[in-house]
C-alpha cells in the first residue's frame, strides 16, 4: 500500500538520513516544472513517486506528441 506522504518513511541509501519533501525543479523533454518531492537534505538525491512519473511526466509526453 502506497502512502501519500512517503517522505516520512524514506531514507537516503547514501547518507542514511530521512528524505524531506522539498521543491525540486525538473527539465523533462525540454519542459520545465517544479514539484515537491522527497529529497535528501544532505546530498540532494530525489525519490520520484510512481504517481509523478506516470502522471505529470506522462502528461508532458502526451503534450509534446500532439505538437
Amino acid at each position: 500500500m502506497e502512502t501519500e506522504n512517503t517522505a516520512d518513511i524514506l531514507e537516503c541509501c547514501k547518507c542514511h538520513v530521512t528524505l524531506e519533501s522539498r521543491r525540486t525543479d525538473f527539465v523533462y523533454l525540454n519542459y520545465n516544472f517544479h514539484v515537491d518531492v522527497p529529497r535528501c537534505p544532505k546530498c540532494g538525491q530525489v525519490y520520484l513517486p510512481k504517481a509523478l512519473v506516470e502522471g505529470k511526466m506522462a502528461d508532458v509526453e502526451m503534450l509534446l506528441e500532439e505538437k
